[in-house]
């Protein structure tokens, strides 16, 4: 939810937002003449109210026979009371609905336009060179006996795997290491649920255009998460946190579940695009006035991983259009895949501001006393995607893989992944 007193004082920036996103203007009106409605509703509700109890207490005092005729005028009064609580009620849905639809103002500098208008903010590393035909990571995962496609396809469908022998050790490897990472930088370390609420779901965001992502079960009426954000924004709604000397950092360590709905033909081969894969996500509750500042460490974190990884990458800045609804800013990083010949993300991280603190009723206490709205952040630090430009990155002549330094005490000090016989 967009803060109402920002609707009312700055709809132009508002406007320039939905504008840039690509998405709709006309809802700022709309959702401007439905704030008018609404409080011109609860007055009138609220007026009506008044003059009910004001009539209740002469229709007590008055003498017996002047008391008929008050009550039939107390029950007419007390119909127009019912009638306008109903419409401050239906009025109060309106604007809630109209204002939920609008998309968290960006933050300024972010490009406007599309997927294809990202912004390049640097590239780190050097990209992958051989002197042999290099294998993909599908091929490689089959040589080491890694990853077990056909397997995952036999038991669950399309975009489904097994990691097994060296792949399962390197996920869990992968994990580890960015668990330790997030302890060096105080994330209290969390196991999430991994089916939520709807209006755990719908607070962080995610109920917007692209719930055709999200797997329902309607007879439990809960929803899976494709990112422990969900759970780790439900975390604290409806409570009063601390965040004022610290912010409080988490990390997610979840399963998460995707559909891929409309990703046909997308990334088929290998591990790039599943429906199934784990994940550590950071999460940050901060000030909102420190927001911008917890971004950037967050992004320094994850590139601290990726260069422990020994990976070629680049950090770009999404245009608004890539958003998402809840993120007023994102910075996606992407790892080169050598065969690929090309970068594929990685890792994303996305400052909520106050959008989803909103809709969760998160709030801290200020100085006065008063309550107001903290702003979230979240990243990813680990994924079974990474998998993908480890094995190619790292990949020798023989179908062998070179296992970097800051890894290999993670897999018992083991040097090298060598290919099955």
């Amino acid at each position: 939810m967009i803060d109402p007193q920002l609707l009312r004082d700055n709809p132009d920036l508002l406007r320039r937002s939905q504008e840039a996103r690509g998405s709709s203007v006309s809802l700022v009106d709309d959702a401007i003449a439905a704030d008018v409605q609404r409080r011109s509703s609860i007055q009138r509700f609220e007026k009506l109210r008044a003059e009910q109890n004001a009539f209740g207490r002469t229709v007590a005092t008055a003498p017996k026979e002047a008391k008929k005729a008050l009550v039939l005028q107390a029950q007419a009064l007390a119909a127009q009371v019912k009638e306008a609580q109903q419409l401050s009620i239906d009025a109060e849905t309106e604007f809630v609905t109209l204002a939920g639809a609008i998309q968290n103002p960006i933050i300024e500098g972010v490009p406007a336009g599309g997927e294809e208008n990202f912004v390049t903010l640097r590239e780190v590393g050097e990209k992958a060179t051989f002197d042999f035909e290099p294998r993909d990571h599908a091929e490689l995962g089959e040589l080491l006996g890694a990853i077990d496609i056909t397997r995952g396809v036999k038991v669950s469908g399309s975009r489904f795997y097994f990691l097994k022998g060296v792949g399962a050790r390197l996920e869990i490897a992968l994990m580890n290491m960015a668990l330790d990472k997030a302890l060096s930088e105080d994330f209290v370390p969390l196991i999430t649920p991994t089916l939520v609420r709807p209006e755990i779901m719908a607070g962080t965001g995610f109920l917007g255009e692209h719930a055709d992502e999200i797997y329902y079960l309607p007879a439990d009426d809960l929803y899976l998460t494709g990112t422990s954000e969900v759970a780790l924004a439900g975390f604290h709604s409806d409570e009063i946190i601390d965040v004022e000397k610290a912010p409080l950092r988490y990390a997610g360590w979840s399963t998460c579940y995707r559909r891929e709905a409309g990703s046909a033909g997308k990334d088929n081969r290998g591990i790039l695009r599943v429906h199934q894969f784990n994940k550590l996500e950071m999460f940050s509750y901060v000030l909102p006035e420190n927001a911008e500042a917890e971004h950037d460490r967050l992004v320094s974190f994850q590139e601290a991983m990726l260069q422990a990884c020994e990976l070629s990458y680049r950090v770009i800045d999404v245009a608004a259009g890539d958003l998402g609804s809840s993120a007023a800013r994102k910075y996606d990083i992407e790892a080169w895949v050598p065969t690929q010949g090309a970068y594929r993300e990685l890792t994303s991280t996305s400052n909520c501001t106050t959008y989803q603190a909103r809709r969760l009723d998160i709030r801290h206490r200020g100085e006065a006393g008063k309550t107001t709205p903290v702003a979230t952040l979240n990243g990813t630090l680990a994924t079974t995607r990474w998998i993908v430009a480890i094995l190619e990155t790292h990949q020798q002549a023989d179908g062998s893989v070179r296992i970097p330094k800051a890894l290999q005490p993670y897999l018992g000090g083991l040097e090298t992944f060598e290919p099955v016989a």
